[in-house]
């Protein structure tokens, strides 16, 4: 099942996708969903960053910039850096590359703290696309990741939630640029794989519904420049489009 966020003349507006468009819901969150009697056909559906999240998390999988051997550590990443599909990214000039990162990120269902491999995805509403950008060289005076993943409209989610992804760690990530691959990947390619990851972000920290987890880029980092247009693509959900101004 797809979940978006709309756009509507009401406000924003959560629908469930069916043949001929979009039907309208109260709550994605819900057990059983509520239908409001409304539907968005699909020309003329116009698609907003598919949850609006308490928190942000990155993982970081390897190593400090001293090159210390590290487990696998998260960092947050500011909620206002949240964008929608086709919104401009605002790349922040003279401080070095600004990068692309393709990653799956995890929306969660319901709230979730010490989570175990044997329950963890049972905590998930589903799966989108991100768009982690990041000015790289700001890493290297800046550890926190603060300086380099603060630019406008810097985490691209979307275009919508798909709740029935067979296996997380099997998705294929492609980044395209301008039409041109230039990164092609996936989630098997992770050092710490998607279970791995809320299994350590919840042993630390409760997570609530709508809160989304960044899996980290596996090789799908690209530079990118300003007037460039950015598709990524996730296996079984969609491709999340966004243009670097």
């Amino acid at each position: 099942m797809r979940i978006a966020r709309l756009n509507t003349a009401a406000g924003p507006q959560y629908a469930v996708e069916r043949d001929s468009g979009w039907d309208h819901i109260v709550d994605p969150f819900e057990e059983v969903l509520r239908y409001t009697g409304g539907t968005t056909a699909n020309s003329e559906a116009t698609f907003l960053a598919p949850v609006t999240p308490a928190v942000v998390l990155g993982i970081g999988h390897n190593r400090t910039l001293n090159d210390h051997p590290l487990p696998i550590q998260a960092w947050h990443k500011s909620v206002h850096t949240v964008a929608g599909p086709g919104d401009a990214i605002t790349a922040v000039r003279d401080h070095g590359t600004v990068n692309a990162e393709g990653e799956l990120a995890v929306v969660i269902g319901k709230a979730a703290t010490h989570l175990t491999a044997g329950n963890a995805l049972e905590h998930v509403l589903g799966y989108t696309c991100v768009n982690d950008v990041t000015n790289v060289d700001q890493n290297a005076v800046d550890e926190r990741n603060f300086q380099g993943k603060s630019g406008v409209n810097y985490t691209p989610l979307g275009p919508w939630i798909e709740t029935q992804i067979p296996d997380p760690e099997k998705v294929a990530i492609d980044v395209y640029v301008n039409g041109t691959a230039q990164a092609t990947s996936g989630t098997f390619n992770l050092p710490s794989s998607v279970v791995d990851c809320l299994v350590y972000v919840t042993s630390w920290l409760t997570l609530e519904p709508g809160d989304v987890v960044m899996t980290g880029a596996p090789s799908t980092v690209v530079p990118v420049e300003p007037g460039d247009r950015v598709d990524i693509v996730v296996e079984g959900i969609g491709t999340l489009s966004s243009v670097v101004a």
